[in-house]
């Protein structure tokens, strides 16, 4: 079983929602999220968990996110609680080796991890992400530099990738 703890706030871009576990940050929805949300995320990640609102389990979360946003916060520091597959997990190492500031094509990611052709399933990957922004899915785009899909909206991408190259403040 075990909790999750969960909470919403707000942020520069809009409304988003942090779960966490006592092992790190399990969830992060950003505002307008496409996709089937935290309660699709828990039936699949920890359908039996017990649910507690509590903003104090997420408060180093929030707080990094929020800096993250405000453009004082280029890396995330926290434990995290990444309930994937194993070729997730492989996909979310190399995302979390961009640096800040810099993209790579869904190909690049694939042969970093020593997959060129699983290039469509990087994407699936990046796509399933459940923290976003703490494992920078928006630093991936398509080759040739367009931006590709995003959970949060290709507006909300425009504008991570903004900020990051340019130091401009959501």
């Amino acid at each position: 079983m075990g909790i999750v703890h969960t909470a919403r706030f707000e942020t520069p871009v809009g409304e988003m929602f942090a779960a966490s576990t006592e092992r790190g940050l399990a969830y992060l929805e950003l505002p307008h999220a496409s996709g089937c949300g935290f309660r699709g995320w828990q039936r699949r990640a920890l359908p039996d968990a017990e649910l507690r609102e509590g903003f104090a389990p997420n408060r180093a979360a929030i707080a990094q996110v929020l800096e993250f946003l405000e453009g004082k916060r280029r890396e995330f520091e926290l434990p995290l609680d990444l309930r994937a597959t194993a070729f997730q997990r492989s996909v979310y190492a190399e995302l979390l080796r961009i640096p800040y500031g810099e993209t790579r094509s869904y190909g690049d990611v694939a042969r970093a991890i020593g997959n060129p052709g699983a290039v469509r399933a990087v994407g699936a990957a990046n796509g399933a992400n459940p923290v976003p922004l703490v494992v920078p899915c928006h630093r991936v785009v398509r080759t040739g530099g367009h931006l590709g899909g995003y959970g949060g909206g290709l507006a909300l991408k425009q504008q991570l990738l903004a900020m990051e190259s340019r130091g401009e403040l959501l």
